[in-house]
Parts: structure tokens; C-alpha cells; sequence
């Protein structure tokens, strides 16, 4: 890894996926969390705001360090406590059955393996528990998908992630059940970058 994926990227998505921009998504898919919740791609906490005060815990699963000292001040803020625990999505090292809910947002298109990142928190969860996620992806429209394409390589050098990331597929070939999945255009930002899917997927 060099500086700037180590020390730039993680300032650059905190600013980026920023809470006046994502604020209101983020509550919707907060809503309803309780008990003891793994994230995946805890980031700068972002989220933290917008837990619902009957979550106990948060594990969070970050591989960067510099995303997770700037999320410092949100984890102390909060009284919600977190656990650092883990920096890879597609090993994690909790036992089967761990977890009364689980959370990613705008994580799922950089991971190397989606598939495995989500047979892992299938794996973690505890019989009917359920993600909760939002993550940006293909689009419906053949003429932004094609931008989406051309766009690929320097988002991934820019952002490390792909913008045609097919999240309706990985869901339904994962062994998670999808019980709702909403997908639609986010009316402030570019439709390469802006078709999101919002939902619940249970164990």
C-alpha cells in the first residue's frame, strides 16, 4: 500500500460519504439494529450517529488504520461501545452464530471476494438475523452502465472500488435470504456513481 491509499483514500471516502450527504440513507439502515452488530467496513464510523440505542456492541471489521483513528472521536462520542476486531471481511474470525444483526454501507464494491464477504456474514450471523446495507452498484440503464465500465479503472485507482458492482446478483447467489431490496438513483449524485441498492438480507 503507498501514502495515498494508506492516508489519502480514507480522508478522501469520510469526505465523500460524508454525513450531510449520506445522513438520511444511513438512518434508514440503521433502523431496526439491536443486540450485538458486526460491520463490515467500519470505516470512519460514520454510522455510529445513527445506531439505535438497543445496540449493545459494534465489532467493527476496518483494514485501515487511518480510517479507524478518524472514527476515534465518533467511537467516544458514542455510547455505543466498539470492538476493533478484524480487517477482513472474507475471513472473519468470529464463531458461526455470533451476531443479532450486521451492517455494510458502501463497502461491498471494494471488496476483492463480495461473494465470500457475504457467505462470511451469512456464517456470523445468528439464524434469522439480518444485514442491513446500502451499497452503490450496476445500473438499470444500458448507457450508464457503459460509463460505469470506462470509468472502472480510475475509480478503482481513485476510490479502490468498481462502480458496476452487480449487488442484486451477489445477494441472490449468497446464502443470505434478501427480504427487502430497494434500488433507485440518489438524486445528488452522477448516475455512474448513484444507482443504490438499500435493504435487509437474514441469515
Amino acid at each position: 500500500m503507498g501514502i495515498y491509499s494508506r492516508h489519502l483514500r480514507p480522508r478522501l471516502h469520510a469526505m465523500a460519504l460524508a454525513p450531510r450527504i449520506t445522513g438520511t440513507m444511513r438512518a434508514r439502515v440503521c433502523a431496526g439494529l439491536a443486540g450485538d452488530v458486526v460491520e463490515i467496513g467500519y470505516g470512519a464510523g460514520l454510522n455510529q450517529p445513527y445506531l439505535p440505542t438497543a445496540v449493545t456492541g459494534v465489532w467493527a471489521v476496518e483494514p485501515s488504520a487511518t480510517a479507524l483513528e478518524l472514527s476515534r472521536p465518533r467511537r467516544e462520542a458514542s455510547a455505543v461501545p466498539v470492538v476493533v476486531a478484524g480487517d477482513d471481511a472474507q475471513a472473519l474470525p468470529f464463531p458461526d452464530d455470533r451476531f443479532d444483526g450486521a451492517l455494510c454501507t458502501w463497502v461491498l464494491c471494494g471488496i476483492p471476494d463480495g461473494a465470500r464477504a457475504l457467505a462470511e456474514i451469512a456464517r456470523v450471523l445468528k439464524p434469522g438475523a439480518a444485514l442491513h446495507f446500502v451499497e452503490h452498484g450496476l445500473a438499470p440503464d444500458p448507457g450508464v452502465v457503459r460509463w460505469q465500465r470506462r470509468g472502472n479503472r480510475i475509480n478503482r485507482a481513485v476510490s479502490g472500488c468498481v462502480l458496476d458492482n452487480d449487488v442484486r446478483s451477489l445477494l441472490e447467489a449468497s446464502p443470505l435470504t434478501v427480504t427487502r431490496l430497494d434500488a433507485a438513483y440518489e438524486e445528488t449524485a452522477p448516475k455512474v456513481a448513484g444507482y443504490m441498492y438499500e435493504g435487509r438480507a437474514t441469515a
